[in-house]
């Protein structure tokens, strides 16, 4: 079976959150750090990984992220700090400058 996450990526002031499901959290992290594959996430400048849970199976990490956007926003924000009091960006040296606008220009064209 497939390895699933479900991530919460932030803005730099840390007043939005967005919750995602992937089957690869360095990738998509990229993703979302070169403005790629969300709309919502490009506008609220959603770039800084805040947290994220691996599952056994894909399934998993769907019900959980379904479960988790029901939420209210304290709920999120407790689950996020027991893990990383601090909300910073847990992605933050996976990648170079460069890694994140290469990719960036690769979509551009």
């Amino acid at each position: 079976m497939k390895t699933g996450y479900v991530y919460i990526m932030s803005n730099k002031l840390r007043t939005v959150l967005y919750i995602g499901v992937t089957n690869s959290v360095e990738r998509r992290a990229l993703e979302h750090k070169a403005g790629v594959g969300s709309k919502f996430c490009n506008r609220f400048q959603c770039y800084y990984l805040v947290f994220y849970e691996d599952f056994q199976d894909i399934t998993g990490a769907i019900e959980r992220e379904k479960q988790m956007k029901l939420w209210k926003r304290e709920w999120k924000e407790n689950l996020i700090r027991q893990n990383n009091p601090e909300m910073i960006d847990l992605a933050a040296e996976w990648y170079t400058e460069a890694q994140i606008a290469e990719l960036k220009e690769s979509t551009v064209r």
